[in-house]
């Protein structure tokens, strides 16, 4: 006769909690947090002293010279600021979704320059400004544009991560 009583499977991680990609996610969101927010510094850094990023907004011909001034004085900081929020983690969906809208904006705006013919490098890292008609690399940029706008979407859905001062408020546990 056996003596030894069937015990219960029980499943290796506790339902709902999401298995690997609770594990994952995580550190996910991190890398995606540090990326981004160098991305983003870099740029702002680059853009120093602001003519450049007055010269690389006009360039655009999107906007009248004092639109375009007050943006080129205002983006490296907005941009600083947002790299802040992310390496801190403080406000993390927020700073992700407006680094998103602001990702979406360089995308309209170097497709713009792009279906109306300019000749311009899209001042990104702070060379903007025209160039020669071959020397254009709009594809590549909007491409690198969409990666930037993918890692503040993983921000954006899935904001808890380690290391963030979220979790000191209670956010995104």
């Amino acid at each position: 006769m056996d003596t030894e009583q069937q015990q219960p499977v029980t499943p290796a991680e506790p339902p709902g909690r999401g298995g690997r990609w609770h594990t994952v996610q995580p550190w996910l969101t991190l890398a995606a947090r540090l990326g981004l927010a160098g991305v983003l510094g870099f740029a702002a850094v680059t853009k120093f002293p602001p003519a450049l990023s007055v010269q690389s907004v006009e360039a655009y011909q999107l906007f009248s010279p004092a639109v375009a001034e007050l943006i080129g004085y205002t983006l490296p900081l907005f941009e600083l600021a947002l790299a802040l929020l992310l390496v801190i983690g403080l406000a993390t969906r927020y700073a992700g979704a407006v680094a998103g809208l602001l990702m979406l904006a360089f995308i309209a705006g170097i497709t713009s320059a792009w279906a109306r013919g300019l000749t311009i490098d899209c001042g990104c890292f702070g060379t903007g400004g025209p160039v020669a008609p071959g020397e254009t690399a709009y594809g590549a940029d909007i491409a690198r544009d969409i990666g930037f706008l993918a890692l503040a979407a993983i921000i954006t859905v899935w904001p808890r991560s380690p290391f963030a001062l979220d979790r000191l408020f209670g956010l995104h546990r």
